[in-house]
């Protein structure tokens, strides 16, 4: 205590003592520059889910399902889409099956578990096979089960597209697609036919070949006969046009 009465520090005070904890504003001194750019850079990365174009057929004799597999090899090409194979469920039982001379059923492709399986797809390519120049009675039995999506319009807006087997040339190739359409209008839906963006291959006459502006297709024959190279050819071309306009919309939307 000094003569006036004050408060001096004392020359014996004890010194100060760090205790190893720097005020926030002040970075650590082991922390250098570089990695704190890094930190102020870094951001986290962002999964971005792939489109979903479901492929979704019907094929008793494998036509269809061979163009099918195809099919998703073109959509499976374009980046940032995904193709998922689905049969519709069998209408007909083993003893029709046989009598008809079907061979079985690949299981490598399920059948659809259910019609909601639709409702989270972001575009459609249905194939089938023709009956007396409409769609098989297996397909449009599944157009039928959707009526749930139709009377709540949850497929409206989404595109879809067809593609189909016939017998011979003048078996239905367009007209088998077109009996599609009705199911799509009612469902709001949009159809993506494929024109002649094929290019030369569309024009060609030197040979048997399936598909028309509505879609990709095969000539089946008398069932022996197998897709040729050109018509598997135009089912990876449908693929991948699908592909591109779905990606179109969804940018769009």
């Amino acid at each position: 205590m000094g003569k006036g009465g004050g408060c001096v520090p004392s020359k014996k005070s004890p010194p100060l003592v760090d205790t190893g904890n720097a005020p926030a504003s002040i970075s650590s001194p082991t922390t250098t520059a570089a990695e704190s750019q890094r930190r102020d850079i870094e951001v986290p990365i962002v999964t971005v889910a792939k489109l979903k174009i479901l492929i979704v057929f019907y094929s008793m004799y494998g036509h269809v399902e061979t163009l099918a597999r195809r099919m998703k090899k073109g959509v499976d090409g374009v980046e940032g889409v995904e193709a998922v194979l689905f049969r519709v469920p069998e209408t007909l039982s083993d003893d029709v099956l046989k009598q008809m001379r079907a061979p079985s059923k690949d299981d490598e492709i399920v059948e659809i578990p259910s019609v909601d399986e639709l409702e989270s797809a972001d575009g459609f390519l249905f194939g089938f096979p023709t009956r007396y120049g409409s769609m098989a009675a297996q397909m449009q039995a599944f157009f039928d089960s959707t009526s749930q999506l139709w009377g709540e319009q949850k497929l409206a807006g989404k595109p879809a597209g067809f593609f189909v087997s016939t017998g011979t040339q003048g078996g239905g190739q367009e007209t088998t697609a077109w009996t599609g359409i009705t199911q799509l209008a009612h469902h709001g839906m949009l159809f993506v036919p494929i024109g002649y963006t094929f290019g030369a291959g569309m024009f060609k006459i030197d040979s048997i070949r399936g598909g028309s502006p509505f879609g990709a297709g095969v000539f089946a024959g008398d069932g022996t006969r197998q897709p040729t190279e050109t018509e598997l050819a135009l089912a990876e071309h449908q693929g991948k046009y699908m592909a591109g306009v779905v990606k179109k919309l969804a940018q769009a939307s």
